[in-house]
């Protein structure tokens, strides 16, 4: 799964559409605060919740959002390739709308469900040395 504001990783557009399978590339755009990739583990239908908070949940991933609109879904639809995700059919996930700034993202899972908290932060980078994985 991947979440990103579009202008935050418009850079990778004329990258190959693959490129987040690259670890390294992965990393460096997520400890950048572009874009939160979330391992779930196999492909599979999720329905992702937006809550206000994961009081529970003491980690994340901070992002920025430049233009106040994140997108929500498979991470093969990240910016790449000379593509983006556009609201067509071909693509897997939607939008959701807040101000522009930057959010840490709290995550967490419970079997086919996905929920996510977007909170205010000054932060907007991360320093992760492995891959975020989205265990249930």
């Amino acid at each position: 799964m991947a979440i990103f504001d579009l202008k935050a990783l418009r850079h990778r557009m004329s990258d190959t559409s693959d490129w987040w399978s690259i670890q390294k590339d992965e990393l460096f755009e997520m400890n950048e605060g572009n874009v939160a990739f979330l391992n779930l583990g196999g492909d599979g239908q999720y329905q992702v919740k937006v809550v206000e908070d994961l009081p529970d949940v003491n980690a994340g991933v901070y992002l920025k959002s430049p233009s106040g609109e994140f997108f929500v879904g498979a991470g093969e639809d990240a910016t790449g390739g000379g593509l983006e995700p556009d609201g067509s059919d071909a693509i897997q996930g939607c939008s959701i709308k807040l101000n522009a700034g930057s959010y840490l993202l709290k995550f967490e899972r419970s079997g086919g469900v996905i929920s996510l908290a977007f909170l205010p932060s000054e932060v907007s980078f991360n320093e992760f040395a492995e891959p975020v994985r989205l265990k249930d």
